[in-house]
């Protein structure tokens, strides 16, 4: 499913116009972005998703081209988490 069919699907559910449906998916993904963004806390759904920003540490790692040796830097990532109830979805329940 791309974005646009999720929009239409959200507007259907949610009876209301696609163009409400996108504008309430973007700010949900922009509001997200920034609090995972800050890194002072993470972003709860109650048993759908968890969005968390992680860092992770230096570590040696090979060029894939040329096979040497090189460091790649620490940085940070971000770390989703499937809730309860969309584990037992994904099962077929």
């Amino acid at each position: 499913m791309n974005r646009s069919e999720l929009v239409a699907a959200l507007a259907d559910r949610a009876e209301v116009t696609r163009k409400d449906a996108d504008a309430v998916l973007a700010a949900f993904a922009e509001t997200v972005g920034e609090i995972v963004a800050k890194g002072d806390e993470k972003v709860t759904i109650p048993g759908f998703l968890t969005f968390e920003r992680t860092h992770r540490a230096a570590r040696e790692g090979r060029n894939p081209a040329s096979g040497e040796p090189m460091t790649i830097p620490a940085g940070y990532s971000v770390k989703v988490s499937a809730g309860s109830k969309l584990k037992e979805a994904a099962k077929g329940k």
